[in-house]
């Protein structure tokens, strides 16, 4: 289909089908009248109806083959080439939804989206979707954004200052000092493919909900920091959105106060 959306093509396919529906519809109430007719006995209505049905029958067929042959559009090559995301994001940002793209993922607060071109779904926060129509998918981040997002501030904390023990431990450096949160996040990810299930736009999307939940001391008494000074001027970077839509960097991370 060209240059056609994806969102255009389906409109222009609904469209057909609803056609093709009412073909189907008008054979199948025809062989209903067929039914009742041999019910009560009224030959000459079920003679008349059976040539009807066969006729409207026909006609159904055909629209259902001619529907299938309408629908053209590569979607395996408009989500390859990235069309599908600039698409969703085209229209999230005519429909008031702020979002934009990371790292070949779409960040609309709370929600995390990747694209799959193998089978044409999208991964929403790890649950698989496959109704991908794009004014769909900013109705559901829309919906997403008015409910309170799924959180446990305490044992994000807790699960940060080990990691950062961590850190802190292998560079050597003062039990207060501050580290990159981006190898704070490869210790988080140390196990084969953990990298995958918790991603970098994950991890900063939750460090956001964690600033946002004013939790920061752990059970232990040591008090969170999330300075950038002048780490955010080197690389490992992470970058999420904030819930107005506005982009958040985080670059250090720092506990102090009691040692665990």
């Amino acid at each position: 289909m060209g240059s056609v959306s994806l969102e255009e093509a389906l409109s222009q396919f609904e469209r057909e089908a609803t056609g093709a529906a009412r073909t189907l519809a008008a054979a199948l109430r025809e062989v209903k009248k067929v039914q009742a007719a041999a019910a009560v006995g009224d030959l000459r209505a079920l003679r008349n109806g059976a040539d009807t049905a066969a006729r409207l029958a026909a006609q159904a067929a055909e629209a259902a083959a001619d529907l299938k042959r309408a629908w053209t559009f590569d979607e395996t090559a408009h989500f390859e080439t990235g069309a599908f995301m600039q698409e969703v994001l085209a229209l999230a940002d005519s429909e008031g939804l702020s979002a934009f793209e990371s790292d070949l993922r779409i960040l609309s607060y709370p929600a995390i989206v990747q694209t799959s071109a193998t089978d044409a779904s999208v991964l929403i926060d790890k649950r698989r979707e496959r109704r991908v129509r794009p004014s769909v998918l900013v109705r559901m981040l829309k919906l997403l954004q008015q409910r309170p997002p799924r959180f446990r501030a305490e044992a994000f904390l807790e699960s940060l200052a080990s990691a950062y023990d961590l850190v802190v431990s292998a560079t050597g450096g003062r039990a207060d000092s501050t580290v990159k949160l981006i190898d704070v996040h490869g210790v988080l990810t140390l196990m084969p493919g953990a990298a995958r299930e918790y991603s970098k736009q994950e991890f900063a999307r939750d460090l956001y909900l964690l600033d946002q939940s004013g939790v920061i001391t752990t059970r232990t008494g040591r008090t969170l920091a999330l300075p950038a000074s002048a780490l955010t001027r080197g690389g490992g970077l992470l970058t999420t959105v904030t819930s107005s839509g506005q982009p958040k960097v985080y670059a250090g991370i720092t506990f102090a106060g009691p040692a665990s």
